[in-house]
């Protein structure tokens, strides 16, 4: 005879689980009030030495977080620079970020310009190298790359900011872009910025200005997966019409780009 303590066991054995034609079903449901400037693009960041989340006893501080690793900003995920990760390109945007000293202003941008914009004609190199506006703000020239990245099976998308020191390796990265070629129908082509897989990963640089962590990047090759193809495909159309929103929280070394200053 089944005790009730049995039945029970068997009713929670039998209860069948969701499938994910289920889930696919319900896409999207209850996200209708989300908007994209709810949503935070995680930043890619790579920590350097006065990076808060690589100090233990700083409270930004991130469970094994040291410098010249990268960080998701939004899930705290973090990954050795040494091993690097890999990541597919999806769009690229050049602006003109204006700052204030670190520990004055907003913590974000007070503005940012366009690539169009001939804000750099109204700046003055300080000592340290840096554009200064009469205002005493500052401007960075900073490409933003927004990538997908792929790790494990898995991809999440993210922003990584170049600026300073880094400029030279965001453009280094746009010419390896623009010299890939395939042969098509009608000869060779340039593929989309997302048909291509890249591995980043970091190291030590220096000046006499200081020392810090920089960007290595090589490519891996085509996308070899279709749906990884389309959802790198459907972020950058995402990002390209104005989807995507980026909320800049921090001092611009706090949130990735590495400036020996």
């Amino acid at each position: 005879m089944e005790t009730r303590n049995e039945k029970q066991v068997a009713i929670k054995k039998a209860a069948p689980l969701p499938s994910s034609i289920l889930f696919e079903s319900d896409a999207q449901a209850g996200f209708e009030n989300v908007k994209n400037t709810s949503v935070a693009l995680p930043i890619l960041k790579l920590l350097q030495n006065g990076s808060a989340e690589g100090q233990k006893r700083n409270q930004a501080y991130v469970e094994g977080a040291e410098p010249g690793m990268l960080l998701n900003t939004v899930t705290k995920k973090v990954y050795d620079g040494s091993k690097g990760i890999e990541v597919i390109p999806c769009h690229y945007k050049l602006e003109f970020q204006e700052w204030s000293d670190f520990g004055t202003g907003s913590g974000r941008p007070e503005q940012i310009y366009p690539d169009t914009s001939d804000i750099l004609t109204k700046t003055t190199k300080d000592q340290m190298g840096k554009d200064r506006l009469p205002n005493g703000n500052y401007i960075l020239t900073v490409g933003q790359h927004f990538v997908l990245i792929v790790d494990k099976g898995s991809t999440e998308t993210a922003l990584i900011s170049m600026s300073s020191s880094q400029g030279k390796i965001s453009r280094k990265w746009n010419s390896m872009m623009m010299s890939v070629k395939m042969m098509g129908s009608q000869g060779l082509f340039t593929p989309a910025i997302y048909s291509q897989v890249y591995r980043l990963t970091t190291a030590a640089e220096s000046n006499d200005k200081g020392k810090w962590y920089g960007w290595e990047i090589e490519r891996v090759g085509p996308v070899e997966d279709q749906g990884v193809y389309l959802a790198a495909k459907a972020f950058a159309e995402s990002v390209s019409s104005g989807q995507v929103q980026v909320r800049h929280d921090g001092d611009p070394v706090e949130v990735g780009n590495a400036q020996p200053f």
